[in-house]
């Protein structure tokens, strides 16, 4: 059994994850979270919140998880949101074709379809579903967007978003004005989204389902410096750029090209593009962390130009190594441009382009184009407007000759150059209008949820016995504090409940357990990432005193009851050692 199989036992058995619908056979690219795993999933998004919202001050809303055509011929999922998919001749079952090829190309996903075509077809490869003597056909693309309708019948298509991001960038004008028209500013979402994968087979690493956490972050694409560059220019992260990358390495190996970089320093030699993108690379990185990821089974991958989305001129995956997947990306972190402004300004005829102020006004030479609209509005009728916009947009160079050319509609109109002076004037200018550019940290909180339990996942031998343990951070583990009473007897099972409860009411979440023996309970609670574990026995009952039991070292400190709720908040924060070095009682 390897090590996800174990942990995916473990996370079935004590209430973290659920196939979905089991009960009625189940479907793929689908779970629950249980008790434990939805507690789990709402500290991470907890931790997420604290860091981008209150930290960084980016306000969160809510959009629609269905959203209307347009907004997706606007992105551009409705064209080329696709994956390449083959079907078997034989049992007729579809797949992703660049899957097949994992473990021959390091980025499948980046290859044409004619190309991955031609491996599958060298390298034999048969169905994995029937292992048969079935062909596999041409590959096709594959649209990933979940297709409804909106209103009964069929009167307005619409798709299940792939993405919350779309959201944020339709909403770009109410959230200007509510950033009182100042650069830069971000917003956030964490909901759901939804991609039909062919065939998902990853467990929770590919799910249809899922839950993503994205800032969009809008900035003035002439001032890429981040305001508080200086507090993390010397944190080192662990960067896999592009050109160290080998196109023909498998996907789980890095090739040693991983270079270990302070920020400062990856910015200077333009291993990262500016500031901007560096300091949420840091970001990403401390929250991973944070939430329990292994920083030396982490790495920054830079994405191929052969690989970038459609909308990125730069892109960085976190990602980190799993023990069946490899490497796998947990966040993208895209400098996205002005892509989806200027496209959803272009698609809804709306200009969302913002005034940047300038320190001091500037004293601008330019042309004043004077059309006689005498004769240009009757001349041109309904097409006047669009006439004297295009006519405005000119330069000097192009108001020359003897007739003026302009396009309306995609088609060229000539003007006769005796209906339009000009001439150069000298204005006083405050200040540019720019489409701002969009910095992106995305992240697949499922993924991250199962990254986080194999990273801290260990099977130790104590006296013989092999215990297994969450080694989860405090602030992440479902349950913060068991309560347990040293045996199931009246009178030691009645302060414990009280215990429990005045924890409760202190905000710390408590399990309480009298099933078993203490052995057993300690362990049970080992297993799910429990990080204390407070024992009632008979000298509480004389001197008012508990023992606090820590996870990872099980080293214990007895503690007076009325000092407990204090010191658990504090362990929760800071860590068993600090509060044990305080009362030096360890034993």
């Amino acid at each position: 059994m390897d090590k996800y199989e174990k942990i995916i036992g473990m996370a079935k058995r004590r209430g973290f994850l659920w196939n979905s619908f089991e009960l009625y056979g189940g479907t793929a690219g689908f779970y629950d979270y249980g008790p434990l795993g939805a507690m789990l999933k709402r500290r991470i998004e907890d931790i997420w919140r604290k860091m981008y919202v209150i930290e960084e001050g980016f306000y969160e809303i809510e959009t629609p998880t269905i959203g209307i055509a347009a907004i997706f011929d606007a992105s551009g999922h409705t064209r080329g949101f696709s994956d390449p998919m083959v079907v078997c001749s034989k049992c007729d079952h579809s797949f992703r074709a660049d899957h097949l090829i994992e473990g021959i190309v390091e980025t499948p996903d980046a290859l044409p379809a004619s190309e991955i075509k031609r491996l599958i077809d060298e390298h034999g490869i048969k169905c994995p579903q029937c292992g048969g003597t079935g062909t596999f056909g041409d590959v096709s693309s594959f649209n990933l967007m979940f297709k409804t309708t909106i209103g009964p019948g069929a009167e307005r298509v619409g798709y299940l978003r792939p993405e919350t991001a779309q959201g944020m960038f339709v909403d770009f004008e109410h959230l200007f004005r509510f950033y009182r028209e100042k650069l830069p500013f971000g917003v956030t979402q964490i909901g759901k989204a939804y991609r039909n994968e062919i065939s998902p087979r990853q467990g929770v690493i590919r799910l249809r389902e899922f839950t993503q956490a994205e800032a969009e972050i809008f900035i003035n694409p002439t001032e890429k410096n981040h305001p508080k560059f200086s507090m993390i220019e010397d944190t080192v992260l662990r960067y896999y750029p592009a050109s160290h990358q080998r196109v023909s390495h498998p996907a789980h190996e890095d090739d040693g090209g991983i270079i270990e970089l302070t920020t400062r320093d990856a910015v200077d030699r333009a291993i990262v593009a500016h500031e901007f993108l560096a300091y949420h690379l840091v970001l990403t990185h401390l929250f991973l962390v944070r939430v329990g990821i292994d920083p030396a089974r982490m790495r920054f991958r830079q994405h191929q130009p052969d690989e970038m989305a459609h909308y990125a001129v730069d892109c960085w995956d976190a990602e980190v190594l799993t023990d069946r997947f490899g490497w796998v990306e947990i966040v993208g972190i895209a400098d996205r441009t002005d892509y989806d402004l200027s496209s959803h300004a272009e698609h809804s005829k709306k200009d969302l382009s913002v005034l940047i102020e300038y320190d001091t006004p500037k004293q601008v030479e330019r042309i004043a184009v004077k059309p006689d609209m005498g004769v240009i509005g009757p001349l041109y009728k309904g097409n006047a407007g669009k006439v004297l916009a295009a006519l405005k947009g000119l330069g000097e160079e192009d108001l020359r000759g003897d007739e003026i050319k302009i396009e309306i509609d995609g088609e060229i109109v000539p003007i006769p150059r005796d209906l339009v002076e000009y001439e150069t004037v000298i204005e006083e200018v405050r200040g540019e209008r720019v489409i701002p550019h969009v910095i992106e940290p995305s992240f697949g909180i499922d993924r991250i949820i199962y990254a986080a339990l194999e990273h801290s996942f260990s099977e130790e031998l104590v006296a013989g016995v092999t215990r297994n343990v969450l080694h989860l951070p405090a602030e992440v583990a479902p349950v913060q504090v068991a309560v347990l009473p040293l045996l199931t007897r009246d009178e030691l099972i009645t302060p414990s409940l009280a215990i429990a409860e005045t924890l409760r009411e202190n905000g710390v979440f408590v399990s309480y357990d009298d099933s078993g023996t203490i052995g057993r309970r300690y362990r049970r609670n080992d297993e799910i990432g429990t990080p204390f574990s407070v024992t009632i026995d008979y000298d509480t009952l004389g001197d008012d005193t508990v023992t606090i039991r820590d996870r990872d070292s099980m080293a214990q400190i007895r503690m007076p009851i009325g000092e407990l709720a204090e010191t658990l908040r504090a362990m929760i924060r800071h860590g068993f050692s600090d509060a044990a070095t305080r009362h030096n009682q360890i034993f």
